[in-house]
């Protein structure tokens, strides 16, 4: 029996081997806790941070379209604005065409008066110039007269007749019957005209 006490007490752990041992357990938990902890807290921090970047892009994506949004406003503002200002005077200019006509018929009359005195000459003269005068300012704001030779294009010219004509070709601008204008691209009045068949 005294062996087998011997080898029972050697078996026997002592307070502090014990105390070494559930510490070892212990810190081997904490650090496998830890270490879970870790990867959880790892795992929501990259969610967290994915989270933050879709939410970045977005915001991000909504900015740009705001910003493109409000350049093709401001750009658009500015040609109607610029279109404004172009064409305020349009209702003007086309009231003026009549004045133009009135002037094209005096020449016309002026012209067919038979007899060479010098007063004649003289209105002649004066109505031409003064025509001319007017034709220039017209000009230089914009207006002038559209060319009617050639074929014709139905976005200028308004055909009110349709005749047979050796020397024309098909759909080509026999006889201009009224003088058309625009106010830059824009058509004040179209050219009335006679076309081949």
């Amino acid at each position: 029996m005294g062996k087998r006490n011997k080898r029972q007490t050697s078996h026997k752990k002592s307070p502090n081997e014990t105390e070494q041992n559930n510490t070892k357990e212990l810190e081997e938990e904490t650090k496998e806790e830890v270490s879970t902890n870790e990867n959880s807290s790892n795992t929501e921090e990259k969610d967290e941070l994915t989270k933050c970047k879709e939410e970045l892009e977005a915001l991000n994506d909504k900015y740009l379209r705001a910003h493109a949004d409000f350049e093709n406003m401001k750009k658009r503002l500015e040609r109607e604005k610029s279109n404004a200002v172009i064409f305020a005077n349009e209702n003007f200019a086309t009231d003026l065409l009549s004045v133009i006509d009135s002037f094209e018929s005096a020449i016309s009359s002026i012209n067919q008066i038979e007899g060479e005195s010098e007063a004649i000459e003289k209105i002649k003269e004066g109505i031409s110039l003064t025509y001319d005068q007017f034709l220039k300012v017209l000009k230089k704001h914009g207006v002038e007269e559209i060319n009617n030779e050639g074929v014709f294009d139905p976005n200028v010219h308004q055909v009110v007749q349709q005749v047979e004509s050796d020397e024309h070709e098909k759909d080509e601008i026999v006889n201009t019957l009224q003088k058309g204008y625009k106010l830059k691209e824009r058509v004040l009045r179209p050219s009335i005209v006679v076309t081949k068949k």
